[in-house]
């Protein structure tokens, strides 16, 4: 055990363990999209959990970072939500909000990012670019919604820890980045049905059965 200060609180954690997980285990909420405890090496994708630790120059990603005896961390500082702030407009950017009509309405990440940061879904500094075609129906029993899809890699992680290899997989670059499912067989997917990992894990209703809205 190692003991560290998070906000002038003392807290006791595992030596090993990330310091995103030590706060959120106390109960110290730091916005997070990516974020699978089980995950050994996290993408640092979202770039939203950023806290400041005494001795470092910056602010850096707490998913990547490992307790240590007498670390002392702010999690909420200017410098920290201004971060933040910035990354969750750019990724609201390419993101189509449309609540109203989204499986994740009213339980949706985002919504609860929004309003922990006090900052609106829909950012106003930035123009909107969605991507085409906006539904990807080329799965027998799964669509996908790329521009509600916040790239966070939890579904490849899943399926590759559930089946022992991903159906899913990253596709192309920079904005136009997808989750994409070419290159699978139908005897492949034939468990997908019944499996439901990747549509229960994503945060923001980006895949989900045929079915489903």
């Amino acid at each position: 055990m190692v003991k560290l200060l998070i906000d002038d609180k003392e807290i006791k954690a595992d030596e090993g363990k990330t310091l995103l997980n030590t706060c959120l285990d106390n109960e110290i909420y730091i916005p997070n999209l990516c974020h699978i405890e089980e995950m050994e090496s996290p993408p640092v994708s979202c770039r939203l959990c950023f806290v400041e630790i005494e001795g470092e120059e910056r602010p850096v990603a707490s998913c990547a970072v490992k307790v240590k005896e007498g670390m002392i961390v702010k999690t909420d500082t200017p410098a920290v939500r201004r971060l933040q702030r910035s990354a969750f407009q750019f990724l609201m950017s390419v993101h189509d909000v449309d609540c109203a009509h989204c499986p994740s309405n009213k339980k949706c990440e985002l919504q609860r990012i929004a309003k922990f940061l006090k900052i609106g879904l829909k950012p106003k500094r930035l123009s909107q670019r969605l991507k085409e075609p906006p539904i990807v129906q080329d799965h027998p029993f799964l669509t996908y919604h790329p521009n509600r899809c916040v790239l966070c890699g939890k579904c490849v992680f899943v399926c590759q820890r559930l089946n022992g290899g991903s159906i899913l997989s990253f596709a192309k670059r920079g904005l136009e980045t997808v989750i994409s499912f070419y290159g699978h067989t139908d005897q492949e997917t034939l468990d997908c049905e019944k499996c439901r990992a990747c549509v229960t894990i994503c945060p923001v209703s980006a895949i989900t059965f045929h079915n489903n809205p």
